[in-house]
This record gives C-alpha cells, structure tokens and sequence, in this order.
C-alpha cells in the first residue's frame, strides 16, 4: 500500500472517530485526546490505541467497542482492532485547543 493510501484510510478513521463522544463530556474522543495511535498495515488492517480518561470510567465497556465498530466501517478497511492502554495516563493537556474551548477551559 502507498503511503498516501495509508494517510487517506488513517485520515478516514480519524473523521469517524470523531462521531463517538464520552457521554459525560460533550466532545469528540479524539479532540478529548483519548486517541493515542493509529496503524494500518498492509493488509488494510487497523490498530488503534486509545485510552479513557479513567480506569473507572462509566464507558470502559462499551466505548472501545464502539470505535472497533465504526473503524470497521471505514471504506477499505478490513479489519479493525482497539487496544486500550494507560501508559501514559490520560490528562487534561492531551485534548485539542478547539476541546479546551468548547469546555471554557481556555
């Protein structure tokens, strides 16, 4: 796969990610910064690491899945794995200005 294939299908991901939210937090997971890293192989295959803004958070169960499932979706993705992780803990300062706005946190 060409490299500007790979950054068309990551920049695809990145647009559906950004229709799953935090329930308790009106912005996206990805302007939250709660999105760490997405791969996609050769083989059109996803890995994308992500953590939650806490390890009791309300969603642990359910919003993983929820991005497994829209990545899947993306056009010219074959398949599509989440890997959550903790390293390094999320914190206030990985969401994006526009999030920081949103919430009146600049």
């Amino acid at each position: 796969m060409e490299d500007q294939e790979r950054r068309k299908l990551v920049q695809d991901i990145i647009e559906v990610i950004k229709t799953c939210y935090d329930p308790e937090i009106p912005v996206n997971i990805f302007e939250l910064g709660l999105i760490y890293d997405i791969h996609v192989d050769n083989e059109r295959h996803a890995l994308v690491k992500m953590t939650l803004t806490s390890p009791a958070c309300p969603v642990a169960g359910t919003l993983p899945p929820e991005v497994e499932q829209k990545v899947k979706a993306v056009p010219g993705i074959e398949g599509a794995r989440v890997e959550v992780v903790w390293d390094p803990p999320w914190n206030i300062e990985m969401m994006s200005e526009a999030a920081k706005l949103e919430l009146g946190l600049l």
